[in-house]
């Protein structure tokens, strides 16, 4: 949901821009609110669901490049009565012509930023304020107008996602964990991995210090090359404060050798029950690193609660 961010970057100070988004939605919605598309003459960058919700959009986007820089309007589409969609819901969209100049605010700006947009009659003025308090806006009743303030963070809130192993499998994760909500601190123990890009080489025996470091809220996921030091990372995981998830790659017998290792090392069944093995959604048999990865991954995004 934040790669707008990149194409406002790359495309709004070359030539004159629309940007569609999602503020608010009702029932059932192609996109949810924070769904973003840019429009330009010609061209098209996202989606907000297809459709002709879409087609509609397009064109209120490509009537405003015809205004100043700066110009918006909010519309509201009930998508069955109005656009002949059988979802049934609403949307309802801010369309504007982005200026160029007020764009300061892209600097820094990423998934976990709040974004504050003050509607003005001249323009809209955007800040980031980390500590605001993201807000709702709903898809009927009165439309905001000047003077309004919305309040939003840009993208999910991301998921710390602390990956021990830099094999073939845990490359195949922070590959396809790269467009995704997570915040990633990937560590080894091996220098010829170092050179990877986004590795922390870590030496072993300080490893459990990075597992103690991990937030509440983290996805600790143990793949590494060496069965001694996943245990070693293993017990440390589950026997500090919980963490979101505690996941370790195996096989079914290395799984009942840590389960029994894990007892007559004094764990109770209820903290050894924190521990997922095998990672990964199941029902898929393959055991490529992608297919493994995107396993993996599949069930991090299942995990609920505050990230």
């Amino acid at each position: 949901m934040t790669g707008w961010l990149e194409w406002l970057r790359d495309a709004a100070r070359r030539k004159p821009v629309a940007l569609v988004s999602v503020l608010a939605t009702e029932g059932s919605a192609p996109r949810g609110a924070g769904t973003r598309m840019l429009v330009t003459a010609g061209t098209l960058q996202g989606t907000i669901g297809g459709g002709k919700l879409e087609y509609n959009a397009v064109e209120q986007a490509r009537a405003i490049l015809g205004l100043r820089p700066g110009s918006w309007r909010i519309q509201d589409y009930p998508l069955g009565p109005l656009l002949g969609q059988c979802c049934g819901g609403r949307v309802r969209l801010l369309v504007e012509h982005v200026d160029p100049a007020a764009l300061d605010w892209l600097e820094g700006a990423d998934a976990d930023s709040v974004l504050v947009s003050s509607l003005g009659e001249s323009g809209i003025v955007r800040t980031l304020a980390p500590d605001a308090a993201p807000g709702s806006v709903s898809a009927r009743g009165e439309r905001p107008g000047p003077g309004a303030v919305l309040c939003e963070r840009i993208g999910e809130p991301s998921r710390p996602l602390y990956l021990f192993g830099a094999g073939h499998v845990g490359q195949a994760v922070v590959r396809h964990a790269s467009a995704l909500p997570f915040r990633l601190a990937w560590f080894d123990t091996r220098a010829e991995q170092e050179t990877i890009d986004g590795v922390t080489l870590v030496a072993t025996e300080a490893i459990e210090t990075c597992v103690a470091e991990a937030p509440a809220e983290a996805a600790i996921v143990i793949m590494t090359h060496d069965h001694a030091l996943d245990y070693r990372l293993t017990i440390a995981a589950l026997s500090r404060n919980p963490v979101a998830f505690v996941g370790l790659i195996g096989s079914a017998t290395k799984k009942a050798r840590f389960l029994s290792r894990l007892r007559q090392d004094g764990l109770a069944d209820e903290v050894i029950a924190r521990l997922t093995c095998p990672i990964g959604i199941p029902g898929l048999k393959g055991k490529e690193p992608d297919v493994i990865a995107i396993a993996t991954l599949a069930q991090l995004l299942q995990l609920s609660g505050a990230r």
